[in-house]
């Protein structure tokens, strides 16, 4: 399995070609699944602004296989959404193995098994993180998925650090891990907290950069507090990771993914970790043009009316860059329509001006705002 092709550097190696089996990724940056955000017209978006990897909102296999509405909802891609995982969760060998088949079917690149979700929605059922306590569940799932697709499909497996803080929910990590290695497993993404956790405190990057130095050759994918370009570069350089996971940081925010691909040249270039000229937030028209593209996608994928609710969220989220913050996200609340997100546009958009950068953790709702289940089903 190919890893990554390398120069030597300080502490870690600087990454010249990225791969995740036999797909090429042009930056160490990607953008992740995000449950009632990522869609393809989120995913387009960052695209166009410097994501070169994309990974779905975890789908359900019993769904894929029951066909009709939920399959056509689901699989989701065109032309311009390549190179691009879809993300399986399930309990159960045979159907997830099933389920990866439909999505390589449909043009997916890259199968990525979710045993990372902390959220337990079927009771005695073990599925996403819940699988770091079923390991022999677990392992079935692996060999079955890899066992379903051509050799040529790459398959990757997202993982938390652990279920709990235990040495034997350590173990068990482990044990999945060198699973996924020797089934042919192209990648690991680990994201730095335990199902336990949630999305409470912070994630762990030191247990990241272990992983990466047990395995140097191998392509480890890491997750967790990464909600501005600056986090992302800090992740890569800090624990080494081949490929950094950005998943809240991106809603409302396609630049990330540039951005972070600039500073990390910048460094680069200059061979010290943290020297690199500021960055500039997007302008209003910038602003305005990636709004517009979103709705617009958006529109073609669910209609006007689910469009409009869904937009009102995405919104929400691109306002923090304007400088009438407050005032832009109330405008944005309000919205159920093409009419009036128009309106919106052509009354805070339409004369061009300096962006502003917003909190450095206005991202990260879990640790800002009261908990709640409904918070965790985002980043999965």
């Amino acid at each position: 399995m190919i890893g990554s092709d390398v120069k030597s550097s300080s502490q870690f190696s600087q990454v010249v070609l990225m791969r995740i089996g036999s797909i090429q990724l042009e930056s160490p940056f990607c953008q992740a699944g995000l449950a009632g955000y990522s869609d393809r017209a989120m995913r387009l978006v960052a695209r166009r602004r410097g994501c070169s990897y994309a990974v779905t909102e975890a789908l359900l296999d019993t769904i894929l296989l029951s066909g009709g509405l939920g399959l056509k909802k689901s699989i989701d891609i065109n032309d311009e959404d390549h190179p691009i995982a879809g993300q399986l969760i399930g309990s159960q060998a045979d159907t997830m193995a099933r389920a990866a088949k439909i999505l390589v079917d449909h043009g997916y690149d890259v199968i990525d098994l979710n045993f990372a979700c902390p959220v337990k929605k079927i009771k005695n059922a073990a599925r996403g993180g819940h699988m770091l306590r079923d390991v022999v569940r677990g392992v079935e799932i692996l060999q079955a998925v890899r066992d379903a697709v051509a050799p040529h499909v790459p398959t990757t497996v997202s993982l938390r650090r652990s279920f709990d803080d235990t040495a034997a929910s350590a173990e068990q990590f482990e044990q999945l891990l060198e699973a996924a290695w020797g089934y042919g497993y192209g990648a690991v993404r680990v994201h730095g907290r335990t199902v336990q956790q949630k999305y409470q405190g912070r994630a762990q990057w030191e247990i990241l950069r272990k992983i990466k130095q047990r395995y140097p050759d191998r392509v480890i994918l890491g997750s967790g507090d990464v909600f501005t370009a600056e986090d992302a570069v800090a992740m890569k350089q800090q624990t080494g990771v081949d490929v950094v996971w950005i998943a809240r940081g991106a809603i409302g925010n396609p630049w990330i993914f540039q951005n972070a691909r600039q500073l990390l040249d910048q460094q680069n270039q200059t061979g010290v970790t943290g020297a690199a000229a500021p960055l500039s937030p997007p302008g209003i028209h910038q602003q305005r043009q990636a709004l517009c593209e979103h709705f617009a996608i958006a529109m073609q994928i669910h209609g006007e009316q689910v469009a409009g609710r869904r937009m009102r969220k995405m919104g929400i989220k691109y306002a923090r860059f304007h400088p009438q913050a407050v005032e832009v996200k109330q405008a944005f609340i309000k919205i159920i329509s093409l009419r009036q997100w128009n309106e919106v546009l052509d009354r805070y958009y339409k004369v061009d001006a300096a962006g502003v950068w917003p909190s450095p953790h206005s991202s990260d709702e879990v640790n800002n705002e009261p908990f709640s289940d409904k918070l965790l089903e985002l980043e999965v």
